[in-house]
């Protein structure tokens, strides 16, 4: 990815894309958890436990191999998606409601970028404790994510 040919973005590549509230309604979550300050379980634990930084690497089952790209860095994605002419973009992981949709490589930013995205909603799951508004299960919170991505931003 950091040999790609530079591209010059229709748009700014921001470090962060937050809600828009010009393009998308209210988030149906609490979404304001910053790491390492709540008792976040990601589970419906009848006990909240403090949310201890975690080792952040892919599963050791997950080969990176052949053509694999990584990056971390918007600019460095989408240097490669124009030199590839890569239009469509499937984005997953974790944390729907944060990463996946906030960050410099995100839905939201793929957006603005004019590409054609869509979530695969399997692959994900939400930074939400039940505990929180709505006052739904994980699973539901989870939900609720997918459906306002697949209503605002990616169908």
């Amino acid at each position: 990815m950091q040999d790609a040919r530079t591209a010059t973005p229709p748009v700014p590549i921001q470090s962060w894309c937050h809600l828009n509230a010009d393009h998308e309604g209210p988030f149906p979550i609490v979404d304001d958890v910053r790491r390492g300050e709540a008792k976040v379980t990601g589970c419906d634990d009848p006990i909240a436990i403090p949310h201890h930084a975690t080792d952040r690497h892919q599963h050791p089952a997950i080969q990176i191999i052949g053509y694999d790209g990584i990056s971390d860095n918007g600019q460095e994605i989408y240097n490669f998606l124009e030199q590839e002419g890569r239009r469509n973009v499937v984005i997953m992981g974790v944390h729907t409601n944060m990463c996946v949709l906030g960050r410099p490589f995100g839905i939201r930013q793929q957006k603005y970028l004019w590409k054609n995205v869509v979530l695969c909603r399997d692959l994900t799951d939400a930074l939400y404790d039940p505990r929180d508004p709505p006052y739904v299960s994980h699973a539901r919170g989870v939900e609720l994510v997918i459906e306002h991505i697949e209503k605002y931003w990616c169908p």
